[in-house]
């Protein structure tokens, strides 16, 4: 093997992307496959999952590594039977990836409806990080496995974003809970880490960012622009490479509890 496949190769390793199905995560899975990983994909949507499988199939040289599951990440049962499941079509995981997560609208705090915050907070805090992590750490403690778990955490997990209470809340969580948890678990040998994407065009932000009619920069969309040392929004691709990073325990197996910002210097914007 040269250099950098002793650096980054994931031969003989198998990954759960929890939320695989999602923009994000189809990119984290097929990096994570690309880099050699078996990899199980797990999302609420039988549909999504046979869509994100489906572009697995483009991988070539990669058939029967990747598979998937209809799995809902927010119930202890769900994930616990999930796990098992995905023992027997491979081998026990090595790594997880907590990519379940999202926002569902934006408005001022006094008009918060308070169902929908705690339903965002689930899914991102419950779903997208506590209950995946601790099943998946008990096993691995259990089983003396050295895993490593990599959350996604955003823009607002540093600063907030205007609107999306519920969503700022749960990110800022999330790297909390990253270092945390790398805390409790570094003594059994599994690395906790974050990766931080700053603007991406995705489903769920497009509208709010690009007039859908004209193609410009929406207000908000501008605004990020000008927040952004790089003047443009990332390219999906791009946080591949820190997935591999992150994943693979000879690159980064003395780095536990950081969050890697993929932002287009986002964070580091000053007036």
């Amino acid at each position: 093997m040269s250099y950098l496949e002793d650096l980054f190769s994931l031969e003989g390793k198998t990954a759960v992307v929890s939320g695989g199905a999602g923009v994000i995560g189809t990119v984290m899975s097929e990096a994570l496959l690309r880099a050699g990983a078996n990899v199980m994909i797990w999302s609420r949507s039988r549909q999504s999952v046979d869509a994100a499988l489906e572009k697995m199939q483009e991988v070539q040289g990669k058939d029967g590594k990747a598979a998937g599951m209809q799995v809902d990440a927010g119930i202890e049962t769900d994930v616990d039977q999930a796990l098992i499941d995905t023992v027997e079509t491979f081998h026990p995981p090595d790594i997880l990836v907590n990519g379940v997560g999202g926002n569902i609208g934006k408005s001022p705090l006094v008009e918060q409806d308070m169902k929908l915050f705690e339903k965002i907070l689930h899914m991102n805090l419950v779903a997208g990080l506590m209950i995946p992590t601790k099943i998946f750490a008990k096993y691995w403690i259990e089983n003396r496995i050295k895993g490593a778990i990599i959350n996604i955490a955003s823009m607002a997990s540093y600063n907030p974003l205007s609107g999306v209470w519920a969503y700022d809340a749960a990110k800022a969580a999330t790297l909390n809970l990253t270092m945390a948890s790398a805390n409790e678990f570094a003594g059994h040998g599994i690395r906790v880490n974050a990766i931080a994407p700053g603007f991406f065009l995705g489903k769920q932000n497009r509208a709010l960012l690009v007039n859908q009619e004209t193609g410009e920069y929406t207000e908000r969309g501008e605004a990020v622009i000008a927040h952004t040392p790089y003047g443009r929004f990332g390219v999906i691709e791009e946080l591949a490479g820190a997935t591999v990073f992150l994943a693979s325990d000879a690159a980064a197996g003395f780095i536990t509890g950081v969050s890697i910002p993929v932002d287009g210097g986002y964070l580091i914007h000053n007036i």
